[in-house]
């Protein structure tokens, strides 16, 4: 399977999971996060499908997470 094929499967499969969760953000944000997983595991040789879909959403989580703890402390500051 061509690179390609595998990027795209792994970014459909993340993508899917996310959006059924309702965990999905904005799209271009949350396509960049997904992307930039992916292309970080390609570059340590990590091929498989699923793994770089795992990995991709656990990315996903944790920067989501760190958006709104951010948020948080802005909401305060402001508030």
């Amino acid at each position: 399977m061509s690179i390609r094929c595998t990027v795209e499967s792994a970014f459909f499969i993340a993508w899917s999971c996310l959006e059924q969760s309702g965990e999905l953000g904005p799209p271009d944000e949350s396509a960049n996060v997904l992307l930039d997983a992916i292309e970080a595991q390609l570059r340590t040789g990590e091929r498989r499908q699923l793994m770089l879909a795992n990995r991709a959403i656990d990315a996903y989580r944790a920067h989501a997470a760190e958006r709104r703890s951010t948020g948080d402390r802005e909401a305060r500051v402001v508030g």
